[in-house]
């Protein structure tokens, strides 16, 4: 018999706020977390706005000496987690640290710190590279400060799927505990790109926004979409085997009960327009749940603000759910957040388990202009007190990577 899993912490650093009850709030609030790039000068960019990170002190959180030998990226990541963490009231000196992982992932990394330390390198000489420069920037290396910060012993790895990795770290995560692997992981994706690198390689792809109003920036599933907004920012998740949570007393936010993920094996950016991957995917998360397609009342879409992305997705769930897709809710809070990349799956799994634990469902805010190709209810600019059972979300990264996971209102 397949083992339960359950949500017992969350931790989040984000456009919208540094903590899980403050990001909640401007959920439900329909804040938008979207502005002026003020980490560098953007007057030589076309693209002038960003969902940043807003008055972290990560030296102060993480402690100086620690946070300086850790790239952004990493920074965020260890935030989170320590939030998560202690809002799940693990104690490892109770624990079987052997039997407790982590799986936190990035898209992309420490950027920022190869992007430095090269022009360095440039500057007066590779020889004066820093000694932290490898383990700053490596993608594996949140995960692996996790571990340390915390003595987790279980499997600790990073899955790197682009726009997909964080989704793919908790379907995997929550796999190994439900077949038997570990009791308890923390999973989740951390991202620190907003620097010149980073935006200046995107806006060549013409993948980002242009619009300098924040209000009509991160736009999914309207007509004027015409590129994302680039995010920052990390979420992390504590989860457990239920018997494991109960026995200790923790509080519960929502079950993982299915995970699916694969592959489009179609373009290297684009997703298949026919949107047959993120069906599939849809449908073996669904699947793997053990539930139908009408079971599920909520999807917080992978909701991009691209062209492409939102009408292959609203096709997507148009085939994996038939009529049913007409009548379940589908909204984007990238319009609230911007992308966050490798980070975004796990900050929106945050979002998604309390839609489920306070019945309430997050609007796509900022939502005008009618699409006739995107023509789902996408819970335009205002959220809804809903009831809801069963929420699905979604994660569709460059490569063609899908994943998606199934949470469920926690009941005993």
């Amino acid at each position: 018999m397949k083992r339960r899993v359950v949500i017992t912490g969350m931790g989040t650093v984000n456009p919208l706020a540094n903590s899980v009850p403050e990001t909640w709030e401007a959920v439900k609030q329909g804040k938008c977390g979207i502005g002026p790039i003020t980490h560098f000068d953007t007057t030589d960019f076309k693209v002038k706005l960003a969902g940043e990170v807003k008055n972290l002190d990560a030296e102060e959180i993480l402690g100086a000496k620690e946070a300086k030998r850790m790239d952004i990226y990493t920074q965020y990541a260890c935030v989170a987690a320590k939030e998560a963490f202690e809002d799940s009231g693990l104690d490892m000196e109770k624990e079987n640290a052997d039997r407790i992982g982590c799986i936190v992932s990035s898209g992309i990394g420490g950027l920022s710190t190869i992007a430095a330390e090269h022009s360095k390198g440039e500057e007066r000489g590779y020889n004066r590279i820093s000694p932290f420069f490898i383990p700053m920037s490596i993608s594996n290396m949140a995960a692996g400060q996790i571990a340390i910060m915390y003595g987790l012993k279980g499997m600790c790895t990073s899955v790197v799927t682009a726009c997909a990795s964080s989704n793919n770290a908790i379907g995997d995560a929550f796999h190994r505990i439900r077949d038997g692997y570990e009791d308890a992981f923390l999973c989740g994706g951390a991202e620190g790109s907003v620097i010149p690198l980073a935006i200046g390689g995107f806006q060549s792809m013409k993948a980002l926004c242009t619009n300098e109003d924040p209000n009509r920036a991160s736009i999914p599933f309207d007509k004027e979409r015409h590129g994302f907004v680039m995010g920052e920012g990390a979420g992390v998740l504590v989860i457990e085997e239920l018997e494991h949570a109960l026995n200790r007393g923790a509080h519960i936010y929502a079950e993982i009960v299915g995970y699916g993920t694969n592959c489009d094996a179609y373009h290297i950016t684009a997703p298949n327009p026919e949107g047959e991957g993120g069906a599939k995917c849809m449908a073996l998360a669904v699947a793997d749940a053990g539930l139908e397609p009408t079971d599920v009342d909520y999807i917080n879409a992978h909701g991009t603000s691209t062209s492409l992305n939102d009408a292959g997705e609203t096709l997507a769930i148009k085939k994996a759910f038939g009529d049913h897709a007409y009548t379940l809710m589908v909204s984007s809070t990238k319009s609230m957040t911007g992308h966050l990349l490798g980070a975004a799956g796990a900050v929106e799994a945050i979002i998604t388990s309390l839609s489920l634990k306070n019945s309430f469902v997050p609007a796509t805010i900022n939502y005008l202009e009618k699409d006739e190709d995107c023509d789902l209810d996408i819970v335009p600019n205002i959220g809804r007190n809903k009831d809801i059972k069963v929420a699905l979300s979604n994660a569709l990264g460059f490569g063609g990577h899908n994943a998606s996971i199934v949470f469920r209102k926690y009941e005993d």
